[in-house]
């Protein structure tokens, strides 16, 4: 079975995309079996891995959630492999819409978990790339997730944003 880790912080541009990227390539040179999810509409994890277009990629992590949603067989396709020894499930602007599908549906902040369920078989750890907000999908990350990672620039705005996040300090 697979360690879930997401890596979420609401501030943008303090390394979440070139943390994940960096762990899950390491780790896949150190032997593992690693899956990397790109859970931000945005699909910066997935251009980095050189998806010049992700708005036509046919499938991504938003067809995967509408399949659970729908109670139907994941597409199992939607899994891209790269060179770097990691395979990852792209994103792309359809994401955008999943935000809203899962405000009405039945279990919202279980959907990834269960989607992901199907995958962790098959891998030592799945890296969850988040965007920088605590909306649904990344409530979602986090209910999928064994522990989580809050990558932060050492400045006194994002340490203090990143505090404040998770309700430590307040504003």
């Amino acid at each position: 079975q697979a360690k879930v880790i997401a890596l979420t912080n609401q501030k943008g541009g303090v390394g979440k995309t070139t943390t994940t990227l960096n762990l899950g390539v390491g780790l896949a040179k150190a032997g593992k079996r690693v899956l990397l999810v790109d859970a931000d509409p945005q699909g910066s994890l997935t251009v980095s891995f050189g998806i010049k277009k992700p708005d036509e990629l046919p499938l991504s992590l938003a067809n995967i959630m509408q399949s659970a949603i729908l109670d139907t067989p994941a597409p199992l396709e939607g899994v891209l492999q790269h060179s770097e020894g990691v395979d990852f499930i792209p994103s792309n602007i359809e994401l955008s819409g999943m935000e809203l599908t899962l405000f009405n549906a039945m279990s919202r902040e279980s959907v990834l978990r269960e989607c992901l369920s199907d995958y962790k078989p098959n891998y030592d750890y799945i890296l969850i790339d988040c965007m920088p907000s605590l909306g649904m999908m990344t409530i979602n990350a986090l209910a999928a997730a064994d522990s989580v990672i809050i990558p932060t620039q050492p400045n006194f705005l994002s340490t203090r944003e990143s505090i404040c996040y998770w309700g430590l300090f307040p504003k």
